[in-house]
């Protein structure tokens, strides 16, 4: 069985996301979904919350489950998980130059390999930064994130 890990914050899921975990679920036997925590990156949702709203927009993709990554290194996490490699979506050359430098520093550590795989043109702008900002001055961002996403952000946020 080849087991990936695709890791990532998730705050909260666009369907960029969703696009490239259906992908890769469709490339290898299992996909853990890591959500991590990025202590210097301000949050909309909690943990807790990303984790729900992430197995919740994943559920219908067989062989794809969410699992909090925990505070240790993404290399371990695969280790652990008995992971083949980690996946991840770029979206432009930029995503590459800092993408590059942790993928040969986990191949290093642990001998996980770092499967790229573009992102589909229709996404390529989109990031969570961006459309947390877009619905909090009230743009619609419908056409970017599943609908399980758009009511959670119409909420008020947690304290």
């Amino acid at each position: 069985m080849r087991r990936v890990v695709c890791p990532g914050s998730f705050d909260p899921i666009h369907n960029g996301h969703v696009e490239v975990i259906t992908r890769a679920a469709g490339l290898f036997d299992e996909v853990v979904v890591a959500v991590s925590t990025n202590y210097a990156k301000k949050y909309r949702f909690t943990l807790e919350e990303r984790l729900e709203i992430t197995g919740e927009v994943l559920a219908h993709l067989p062989g794809v489950t969410v699992e909090f990554m925990g505070h240790g290194l993404l290399a371990e996490f695969c280790r652990e998980r008995g992971a083949a490699a980690i996946v991840k979506g770029l979206r432009s050359s930029h995503d590459l130059d800092y993408e590059l430098p942790m993928a040969t520093m986990n191949r290093q550590l642990t001998g996980v390999e770092t499967v790229y795989l573009p992102g589909e043109s229709s996404f390529l702008h989109l990031s969570s930064t961006l459309l947390k900002e877009v619905a909090a001055l009230g743009g619609d961002i419908s056409a970017y994130v599943p609908g399980t996403v758009l009511d959670r952000l119409a909420r008020p946020a947690a304290s």
